[in-house]
């Protein structure tokens, strides 16, 4: 799997994470145990570094970036859909962030918080814990969530990463 130091600057990937030969790490870039990076991701931690939690997906074709000053921090039990594009960013836990979504500069997304597919997330956004973040650029809808609603997804996701680390092989 690609996964690339950037002079003396190494990513820290947890034993118990799994990171598919097709995605990408660079730099600094830490994963926590039972995080799953898929076909396609790209996390390229060359400025201010970039965080996944513990039991994160990180889902196919999604980009993670920072920038010199900022860094981008996923927490734990979080889903990070499909295409999705993170950037100089914070989403906390149990949050889920939907296919095809972009989360810019500053922005927070609550613990628990759905950003909804497509949505944009602009630069020094704040979704609320439990709300739901839909549009472009998103509006913010409260009480759209319950507590421990996204923790299913987060747990689905933990077990594909026990099972692929353990059976995953390439045939040819």
């Amino acid at each position: 799997m690609p996964i690339y130091a950037l002079a003396d600057i190494e990513p820290d990937i947890h034993p118990e994470a799994f990171v598919h030969p097709q995605a990408v790490i660079i730099g600094r870039v830490s994963v926590g145990a039972e995080s799953s990076i898929w076909p396609g991701a790209v996390l390229r931690g060359d400025g201010a570094g970039i965080t996944v939690g513990d039991r994160t997906s990180i889902q196919d074709n999604a980009v993670l970036h920072n920038t010199d000053e900022l860094s981008t921090v996923v927490g734990s039990d979080v889903t990070v859909g499909h295409l999705a594009h993170l950037e100089g960013c914070t989403i906390e836990d149990e949050a889920l962030v939907g296919v095809a979504s972009v989360v810019l500069h500053e922005a927070v997304v609550g613990r628990g918080a759905l950003v909804g597919a497509s949505a944009v997330v602009t630069n020094h956004m704040r979704i609320p814990p439990l709300a739901l973040a839909v549009g472009v650029p998103a509006k913010v809808r409260e009480g759209h969530m319950s507590e421990g609603q996204n923790r299913a997804d987060a747990q689905r996701y933990a077990a594909r990463c026990r099972r692929y680390r353990a059976e995953m092989r390439l045939l040819g």
